[in-house]
């Protein structure tokens, strides 16, 4: 598969889905809801189907045959060929064995964080730290729902790895903001000399402020 089109999750998480049988796609849309992928894969129906479609041209799936149920509208059943077996194969192994570089949104907000003034960065970073708090506590919260109810922990691995991930993080912003608040932040002098001097460094690139 082109890498522009393997750079779409929900393209895979059709043909995993197809994978376990053959489903017409608001079926696909349907279990995938039920089973809260929506958390880890962007999940919309327009986009389901633009999906569907790339992915029958490139031979990875094909459609079985078209149903009505009732009244309703003729329905069309896709199921994976053996092509679409193998590319969900190499992906999967792509996506859990090789690290890729991402580019998160605060990993980009703390590169300029210079840009704000010390007081402002922290206003900030405490009003992360509370939503990542609530967050955590939520992702907890459905994670101990999940085994209360005896959902084996394989199917609950993307939840448990988030868990982790924002647990770094709050502990990370907490630090900081105690740094920050205490003065102990090495370069902090200097940041706050950058405002009172109009000039702040980003990206190792000296940036004047326009004058008020």
């Amino acid at each position: 598969m082109p890498r522009q089109v393997r750079s779409n999750p929900l393209a895979l998480a059709v043909l995993v889905t197809l994978y376990e049988r053959p489903m017409h796609p608001y079926e696909v849309a349907q279990t995938l809801r039920q089973r809260a992928k929506q958390e880890s894969v962007r999940l919309n129906y327009g986009s389901l189907y633009a999906v569907v479609e790339a992915l029958e041209k490139r031979g990875f799936i094909t459609a079985r045959e078209t149903v009505r149920e009732g009244r309703r509208p003729e329905r069309t059943i896709y199921e994976i060929t053996d092509e679409g077996s193998r590319e969900m194969i190499d992906w999967m192994t792509e996506l859990i064995g090789v690290p890729a570089k991402e580019y998160p949104q605060f990993m980009a907000g703390l590169s300029f964080l210079a840009a704000l003034t010390p007081e402002d960065a922290l206003q900030a970073l405490r009003t992360r730290a509370e939503g990542v708090a609530f967050k955590l506590a939520a992702i907890r919260g459905g994670m101990k729902a999940a085994a209360d109810y005896g959902l084996p922990r394989l199917f609950a691995l993307e939840g448990e790895y988030e868990e982790q991930q924002l647990t770094t993080e709050l502990h990370f912003v907490n630090t900081l903001v105690k740094e920050i608040e205490s003065g102990d932040l090495d370069g902090i002098e200097m940041w706050r000399g950058f405002h009172t001097e109009g000039t702040i460094p980003l990206g190792g690139v000296m940036f004047t402020q326009n004058p008020e």
